[in-house]
């Protein structure tokens, strides 16, 4: 006999991150825009705002009532933000692994490619998000022409596959674009009646490996610089100056800055100005 689902309201009050954010957010605003002499885009705050609603049932619930013994539950409105909040993070993150197994990924090989990124290219994709679809797009022809030379096909022979989840921070919570490639371990080419078989890829080896990231190192370089956000001269390559701020760039750059290098931004503020830490 199936043993009874038990279901028990997610209590986000208690928590650490609950506790942090409803203390500190507004005098991270306040000091945030006083600092910068801007205002702190509208989509943050609302970030902060709906945080501290979800879940709580004050701000809103539905009753779950059985229609046989008329036991009922109280089941609290949810944020579904793409923040920080880790139950709707969670809850996304299971709904679309599920989607992906059953409906998107085939019943074949599938290895995981983690592309990760300088510091300086992590500022500079957060400060210009458009970038990331043209740089994922160099990561996947490169990781897909070695599955087709590895089939033995040429490039209009066979076909790749790949589901790529952009993470933009790390394990710490710190601002860290990244790429996470599930890509089918093989290509798919038609056969003699027209079906499509697929071919499986050996393991690439630690060689294979560094020559692709030199390959993926060179195409991005070139296609950063080819679109005047890198600069090359006298050999050295560094990021071009930006255009002028405008109000939002000038706050969140010294915020973005400071989570990618693992800073506090208010401290790495006081250090500028030459006070104690």
């Amino acid at each position: 006999m199936a043993s009874r689902l038990h279901y028990e309201r997610h209590r986000p009050e208690q928590t650490t991150l609950y506790r942090l954010v409803q203390q500190h957010a507004a005098s991270f605003i306040a000091h945030t825009e006083a600092s910068t002499d801007a205002e702190l885009p509208r989509f943050i705050k609302d970030e902060f705002d709906a945080f501290l609603e979800c879940g709580i049932l004050a701000h809103g619930f539905l009753r779950l009532r059985c229609g046989e013994c008329g036991h009922d539950k109280l089941l609290a409105f949810s944020c579904k933000r793409r923040g920080f909040c880790p139950s709707c993070g969670a809850r996304r993150m299971s709904q679309t692994a599920a989607h992906l197994v059953d409906h998107v990924i085939p019943h074949v090989p599938v290895r995981q490619w983690v592309l990760s990124l300088p510091i300086p290219l992590r500022v500079l994709l957060a400060a210009q998000p458009e970038l990331v679809t043209p740089v994922l797009q160099v990561v996947q022809r490169v990781v897909t022409r070695h599955l087709l030379r590895q089939a033995g096909l040429k490039a209009d022979e066979g076909h790749g596959g790949a589901v790529t989840l952009i993470q933009r921070f790390g394990s710490a919570a710190n601002l860290n674009i990244h790429l996470h490639c599930l890509v089918l371990d093989g290509v798919y080419c038609c056969d003699a009646d027209g079906s499509p078989a697929f071919i499986e890829a050996d393991a690439p080896t630690d060689d294979e490996l560094h020559a692709l990231l030199q390959t993926v190192i060179a195409r991005l370089m070139k296609m950063l610089t080819r679109r005047g956000v890198l600069v090359e001269d006298m050999g050295q390559t560094y990021l071009a100056e930006p255009d002028a701020d405008g109000e939002e760039a000038r706050t969140l750059r010294p915020l973005q800055a400071a989570a990618i290098t693992y800073r506090i931004a208010f401290r790495a503020a006081r250090r500028a100005e030459g006070a104690d830490p």
